[in-house]
């Protein structure tokens, strides 16, 4: 038996991984292609991995000629036959598409996402579909566990995605990377059991419960009447408990966390608490209910997010919600609070750090009495100045959540790579900032932002270092990805081959970058 059709047989190289990386090249060679060496994984008889042509790749499925190995057949492509050296193989060049995705799933399990439960990790949004490789290579060190795939129905809404696309995605990134470790997936900020259907069909993990449009903002401001009112006339079969039930639980003992931490359990602050989150308390009950039920006896886990509104959570709003959820039967294993300060997209935090450090301080106190659970900080992108706050305090109960920040540093790229392009997309975000920005926290000033014209090539990037830029072409994202003229994409298609032209300019970008986010985060 000949080396190539050994390594098929045993998964194993005489010369080790850069003599498996060797054999690989010469198959692709053998029909036109530059193979990803990183990606070679072989099973019972046969072997598989990545490689490309100019900008398109494929995934090569090769086994000894006449002696494929059943599972070879799950893929579908063009099929070759070739021989190296005095050694018959055959050779499927299979599209990256989702079939194929699916039988990769199937055939190699580290390439499904999996659950990590209350591990350190971090989400790592991929707006493009393209970052999964430069993600890994940021945060492979730092011991987090990783959520590769991870997009919001509004992201995939806005850049015209699938949440199977998203999955696929992924996959094919975990692949050409060679990443044995596991990733996790993250159907985020989901308000409709509809989208958990979506979702738990394309196979993601995890799903971010979003309550908040059943969230009362206007709690904080109602005086004693009206909360007194509002809380009697609460859903209160829809929370399985009554008005007096919930004064008797929350009023009858005062509250200590840890023994540093207390909580003013008064009548005011529970009828507040209630009113402002009772409804969201029962409608993310009822979607755990409905998800436990869609998954079956698949493995998943749930986050729940209460940060997109409009006030903070005080301590004693985390306390009820997470009791309440806790009371009835939800299990989770990251939330969500909205933390004080401002949490803008794309820039670093706002506000008061000391401030934050106490806050954050008692949540973490609410979520160590009532968990464990992860502290998960949403709009978690570029918020460098509270990173050590964050990780000395939840002392490794974190899960760090970005998401534009990547497609802005594919924006930093294409300026350097594509100048042009990249001017065309900072004036057209000009154009749609005012209608784009309308379901997003931001507060950017247009006129300090310089126009294309005013810049030479070198300095185009440089946008990208103010925080009136970034948040420009942060929430234009959607408009710039699905903007069609005459039936063709206006950027799309240009910016996804400007970046694969130089992938390896993308990843290292990315390297830098996200490596910043996880930095404080890693693993001592």
């Amino acid at each position: 038996m000949g080396e190539i059709l050994k390594f098929f047989e045993t998964g194993k190289a005489a010369g080790g991984k850069k003599r498996a990386g060797e054999l690989a090249a010469k198959i692709a060679k053998a029909v036109g292609l530059e193979a990803y060496p990183k990606s070679l994984a072989a099973r019972g008889g046969g072997a598989a991995f990545v490689a490309r042509a100019g900008i398109e790749k494929s995934l090569l499925v090769a086994a000894g000629g006449g002696k494929e190995p059943s599972w070879v057949w799950e893929f579908t492509g063009r099929k070759a036959s070739a021989k190296i050296g005095r050694e018959g193989i055959s050779i499927t060049v299979c599209p990256l598409g989702h079939e194929n995705a699916a039988a990769l799933r199937r055939n190699f399990p580290f390439t499904a996402p999996r659950c990590f439960g209350t591990r350190a990790s971090a989400g790592l949004g991929d707006r493009l579909g393209i970052a999964t490789p430069g993600h890994i290579r940021a945060a492979a060190k730092s011991g987090l566990a990783l959520y590769l795939a991870q997009q919001s129905i509004r992201e995939m809404t806005r850049t015209g995605r699938e949440a199977r696309q998203v999955m696929d995605d992924a996959t094919w990134g975990v692949f050409q990377e060679g990443w044995r470790e596991g990733f996790g997936s993250d159907a985020d900020h989901l308000k409709a059991t509809a989208d958990i259907d979506t979702c738990a069909a394309a196979g993601f993990t995890m799903y971010t419960i979003d309550p908040g449009e059943h969230v009362d903002n206007a709690a904080d401001g109602l005086d004693a009447g009206t909360l007194k009112a509002r809380f009697e006339g609460l859903d209160w079969a829809a929370l399985e408990t009554t008005a007096a039930e919930t004064r008797r639980e929350y009023l009858s003992k005062s509250i200590k966390l840890g023994g540093r931490v207390k909580i003013a359990a008064d009548e005011g602050a529970l009828l507040k608490a209630a009113v402002k989150y009772g409804a969201a308390a029962a409608h993310t009950a009822a979607m755990y209910r409905h998800l436990a039920g869609r998954m079956g006896d698949r493995p998943f886990e749930l986050e729940v997010s209460v940060d997109e509104t409009a006030t903070p959570t005080s301590t004693f709003e985390h306390y009820f919600v997470a009791r309440e959820l806790r009371r009835l039967g939800v299990k989770w294993v990251s939330l969500a609070p909205r933390f004080v300060g401002e949490f803008e997209k794309g820039i670093d935090y706002k506000g008061n750090l000391k401030a934050f450090e106490k806050s954050f301080e008692e949540h973490v106190a609410v979520m160590r009495e009532l968990g464990p659970y992860k502290m998960s900080i949403h709009s978690g992108s570029d918020k460098f100045s509270i990173y050590p706050i964050i990780a000395r305090h939840a002392e490794g109960f974190v899960h760090l959540k970005t998401a534009g920040t990547s497609y802005l540093e594919a924006l930093r790229v294409l300026a350097d790579i594509a100048p042009d392009l990249f001017r065309e997309i900072l004036e057209f975000a000009f154009e749609r900032y005012e209608t784009d920005k309308r379901s997003y926290h931001v507060s950017a000033d247009l006129a300090k932002v310089p126009r294309a014209k005013d810049l030479g090539d070198k300095d185009l990037s440089k946008v990208l270092d103010k925080d009136d830029g970034r948040q420009l072409l942060h929430v234009t994202f959607g408009s710039v990805l699905t903007t069609r003229v005459e039936g063709r994409y206006l950027f799309r298609e240009r910016l996804l081959e400007a970046l694969r032209s130089d992938e390896e300019a993308y990843y290292r970008a990315l390297i830098k970058h996200i490596g910043r986010h996880v930095r404080p985060f890693a693993a001592k």
